[in-house]
C-alpha cells in the first residue's frame, strides 16, 4: 500500500516540477507578468516547495514499503 502512495506522491511531484518549468517559460522567467499578476510570484515559490515536499514524501513512502530482509 505504501508503494501505491509513493507512486501517487511521485506523480504529484512531477506535476509540480512540470508546472514550475511551464510558469517560468510562459512568464519569461518572471520578467513578463501581467499587471497585478502577483500569483506568478507566489507560484514560483510555492510550486517548487510542493514538488520537493511531495518528492521527499514519495521517497520515504517507497523506502518504508519494502523493509530489508533479515
Amino acid at each position: 500500500m505504501k508503494r501505491v502512495i509513493a507512486v501517487v506522491l511521485g506523480a504529484m511531484s512531477a506535476f509540480f516540477v512540470f508546472y514550475t518549468v511551464r510558469l517560468l517559460l510562459v512568464t519569461g522567467f518572471l520578467m513578463h507578468t501581467r499587471a497585478g499578476g502577483r500569483g506568478a510570484y507566489v507560484g514560483a515559490v510555492v510550486f517548487p516547495l510542493l514538488a520537493l515536499a511531495l518528492g521527499w514524501g514519495a521517497r520515504r513512502a517507497w523506502r518504508s514499503g519494502n523493509p530489508p530482509a533479515a
